[in-house]
């Protein structure tokens, strides 16, 4: 008996290994009979697959064939969504709040959604620190209202409370592309933001940055060297090096990008 069941659970195993599509499954509190969007982030565009309409209990299921290996996102909002990195033949499962599903989303059983999963909330944590930065900060004008000296002051510690931040933070993005070299999560990895606007790594702060794109092509081109996404990195990097050496050149100076 024994025997048999391990049998049978290795038989399930490579089924499921050899599936040509993948599952995403889940329950999120707040949801009951409300609507999931799932759409594909190409290269190029945003595309809209299917709708998923949750049950009595905000559970659902889904699967869909995928062409090659790319991102998609499940809305509950314009601005609410969840970022997944799935791949054919695994089982993704999702728990969350409907009404806050960024910042209360777990995710399981796909290993390029958990890397994403785990920089959305570090990067979530920055976030908050950041409100409560910017509060202080306001807090700070109206307390000083009046007197410059007193809210310089203020303000130069606010903006070292913010460095703080934005150094961990960038760190973490830095760590990250190293870890997750070749998969396609860095290319999140790479553009993540501090908030909503604020680069992590800001090439038009520090040309220099642009290495970290050199590193996160040459990953993409050893795994994966014909999927679109790498394709069309591949494409923004080199225009990125056009622009940085018609700079170099109108300027007279050598920045020595990517050194």
């Amino acid at each position: 008996m024994n025997r048999l069941c391990i049998i049978i659970l290795s038989v399930l195993i490579l089924s499921s290994c050899h599936r040509d599509y993948f599952v995403i499954e889940g329950r999120l509190d707040n949801g009951a009979g409300k609507p999931l969007y799932i759409e594909e982030l190409s290269p190029n565009e945003h595309i809209f697959i299917d709708s998923i309409i949750l049950d009595g209990q905000g559970s659902f299921s889904y699967q869909y064939k995928m062409p090659y290996p790319s991102f998609y996102n499940l809305h509950a909002t314009a601005t609410d969504y969840v970022m997944l990195l799935p791949q054919n033949g695994e089982t993704i499962s999702l728990t969350g709040d409907y009404e806050h599903l960024e910042t209360s989303y777990e995710v399981r059983g796909s290993v390029g959604s958990l890397q994403l999963w785990q920089l959305q909330s570090y990067s979530n944590d920055g976030t908050e620190r950041l409100k409560e930065i910017v509060s202080l900060d306001q807090l700070n004008q109206q307390q000083c209202e009046g007197d410059t000296h007193a809210y310089r002051q203020a303000k130069r510690y606010t903006d070292s409370l913010y460095w703080d931040v934005y150094t961990e933070q960038s760190d973490y993005v830095k760590q990250f592309l190293s870890e997750h070299r070749g998969s396609l999560s860095t290319l999140i990895a790479l553009y993540k933001p501090l908030g909503r606007d604020h680069a992590l790594i800001d090439i038009n702060r520090d040309p220099s940055l642009l290495s970290y794109y050199d590193d996160v092509l040459g990953g993409l081109k050893e795994s994966m060297p014909e999927n679109p996404h790498t394709v069309h990195f591949q494409n923004s990097v080199a225009h990125l090096h056009h622009l940085y050496e018609r700079y170099q050149q109108q300027q007279g100076v050598s920045i020595n990008v990517g050194e």
